[in-house]
């Protein structure tokens, strides 16, 4: 409770002491792994559409892959709250960038006026650990992809997948995956990706790996969404589709415990 001095020099209880600081202590409503492959011509990354409230599959259309700007692609896993938030700072970043530079017509920008991939990534680091310092961090693993500047600061650099975490720890690497994803599909790319994957090998890889994720890890949804970002193209993002699935394997049927039946009562 805060104190206050009165006139007198008497304290006295303050009529705010009651107010107090909200903390995330513990994620509520949160989303599943992200995967984020470099093939030959730019980057991809893949994600479910479900978020879990508990245990809950709840919500099952949140999509959690975002275009920052025409050369930035994020995703992001854990609370989805926490990810609106992420994603409202950077569009008005954005906005900003955009509203400050030379031109706002973006086909005379040529790119200039947004940051690329590699400074985004570096932003987010700093707000990440800054959160993390204050005891109330945001309870996210992002995975940031696209395509750095040039030399002399245009657009046309080389592709760029790295990932931050919520405690602000960052790394980059060919291939990244998040959460269960990072048990499961993590040695799946690992053995299958090479430097000169085409975009149809690399979407391939990456539904195998989100098949995976549906079978094994019960957060999981087979309602996906795949994002690519490329030189020519800048970013796309595809409309949620479903994965075919096939539940005819023999350890999804044989009885477990050497029990008759389905092994219930």
């Amino acid at each position: 409770m805060s104190l206050s001095l009165s006139a007198g020099g008497a304290p006295r209880a303050s009529s705010t002491s009651l107010s107090a600081t909200d903390r995330t202590r513990r994620p509520i409503v949160t989303g599943t792994s992200i995967l984020g492959i470099k093939y030959s011509n730019g980057v991809m990354l893949a994600s479910d559409t479900l978020c879990s409230y508990g245990s809950m599959a709840k919500y099952k259309n949140a999509e959690r892959l975002i275009s920052v700007n025409s050369k930035t692609l994020i995703g992001g896993g854990g609370e989805y709250s926490d990810f609106q938030s992420i994603t409202q700072l950077l569009k008005r970043n954005a906005l900003e960038d955009l509203c400050t530079a030379d031109s706002l017509y973006e086909d005379e920008m040529d790119g200039n006026g947004e940051e690329d991939a590699r400074q985004i990534w570096n932003y987010l680091r700093a707000v990440m650990y800054n959160r993390r310092n204050k005891m109330n961090p945001l309870w996210n693993d992002l995975v940031i992809a696209g395509f750095g500047s040039g030399g002399d600061g245009e657009a046309g650099g080389e592709c760029f997948l790295g990932l931050v975490d919520k405690i602000g720890t960052t790394y980059e690497d060919d291939y990244i995956a998040t959460g269960f994803g990072s048990y499961l599909a993590l040695p799946i790319l690992r053995e299958k990706w090479s430097v000169d994957l085409s975009e149809g090998e690399a979407r391939a890889l990456l539904e195998d790996c989100m098949r995976v994720l549906f079978y094994r890890d019960c957060r999981a949804l087979n309602r996906i969404q795949i994002a690519k970002v490329t030189k020519e193209d800048g970013v796309l993002i595809s409309d949620p589709y479903e994965l075919e699935t096939e539940w005819k394997s023999a350890s999804f049927v044989e009885p477990k415990g050497e029990l008759e039946g389905d092994g219930g009562w």
